[in-house]
């Protein structure tokens, strides 16, 4: 009598075949296992944005199922719109990418500028690590003391390109405020540009942010080798009170709005972003992700050792706020664009 007779054969396959459908069960549910995702940093090794990156990337994959390595790569360039144009165009849209980028490049389609070859509002928004607040400084060698000897004193600082802060903040300081800032353009990054300091090639740095200079270089505050003349976010930061915020020192109701507009990217301090089009359920885990690494107990030590300020905001958030910056009147958004150049 054949073991088929009575239908053993079956019946000794049922739990095999009960495994492959537990196992397949378990991939779908954890689309990451096993995976690599890779996280395209728009910026140079060293400085602020590439601290937070990875920060991030050491915490992240734990909270995201399947629990994928997350492997940080440099892509700086063109103040950010190189990555910005890699995850809108060639990155894969299956969620095993995403990107910091500088947070002028947001608006880089809004104010019309070159290279710009993406468009935010269509960016899936993973949150960001902390809202912003941007300081120009000078070096103790420059002779400038404080925001008023702009006025009559020319400052060279330095900056990464036209669609970087540390372009844009100076020259819209300069046309409305009539400040006297010099930007010299072309440093590949930030570090680059505080070499240049270092070296008396340039005395100060405009757009920088501040939570950077905490990272990185807080001894030349203490030491008061550089010196903070003005801020620029929406309201002070609790460590600045005394100095000066460019939106208290607009001169009329427009320039208001145009300060409002321009520094409203501050909100996006640190932005974290993945390529348009993620399956619903992968975004969700990406910013369930996100939003459960920013209360880490164990990534809030390291960034507190390494001086880094998370005060986050959840994706839904940055989704919303580009939307509503992608709605500004367009005599205001030109206008600002025109400051920017």
């Amino acid at each position: 009598m054949s073991f088929d007779h009575f239908g053993l054969r079956g019946i000794a396959l049922m739990p095999a075949a009960a495994m492959m459908l537990v196992g397949a069960s378990a991939i779908a549910a954890d689309p990451y296992a096993g995976k690599t995702i890779d996280f395209e940093v728009g910026a140079d090794v060293g400085g602020g944005y590439d601290i937070y990156a990875r920060a991030l990337a050491r915490h992240m994959g734990r909270h995201i199922p399947g629990n994928p390595q997350i492997v940080p790569q440099n892509m700086p360039g063109a103040g950010s719109l190189r990555v910005a144009n890699y995850i809108y165009q060639v990155a894969p849209r299956d969620g095993t990418a995403f990107a910091t980028m500088g947070r002028a490049s947001v608006v880089a389609q809004l104010f019309g500028q070159g290279g710009a070859q993406f468009d935010p509002r269509r960016f899936t928004w993973l949150g960001s690590a902390n809202d912003e607040v941007s300081v120009c400084v000078t070096t103790d060698r420059s002779g400038i003391a404080k925001l008023d000897d702009l006025y009559n004193k020319e400052l060279a600082i330095g900056s990464t390109g036209a669609a970087d802060d540390t372009y844009q903040f100076p020259a819209v300081i300069n046309r409305t405020l009539s400040t006297k800032f010099k930007t010299i353009t072309g440093y590949p990054g930030g570090n680059d540009v505080s070499l240049a300091m270092e070296r008396d090639e340039v005395q100060g740095r405009c757009g920088w942010s501040w939570s950077s200079i905490k990272a990185t270089r807080m001894d030349w505050v203490k030491s008061r080798k550089i010196i903070v003349l003005l801020q620029m976010s929406l309201g002070k930061h609790p460590d600045l009170p005394d100095i000066p915020l460019v939106t208290d020192l607009a001169k009329n109701d427009e320039q208001q709005q145009i300060f409002k507009l321009i520094f409203a990217r501050q909100v996006m301090g640190r932005p974290f972003m993945t390529s348009p089009g993620v399956p619903k359920e992968r975004v969700e885990a990406l910013r369930r992700a996100f939003d459960e690494t920013m209360k880490d107990k164990e990534f809030l030590a390291e960034a507190d050792k390494a001086q880094l300020e998370i005060t986050p905001v959840d994706g839904a958030a940055l989704q919303k706020l580009v939307a509503e910056v992608y709605q500004t009147p367009p005599a205001i958004a030109q206008k600002a664009a025109e400051l920017l150049k």
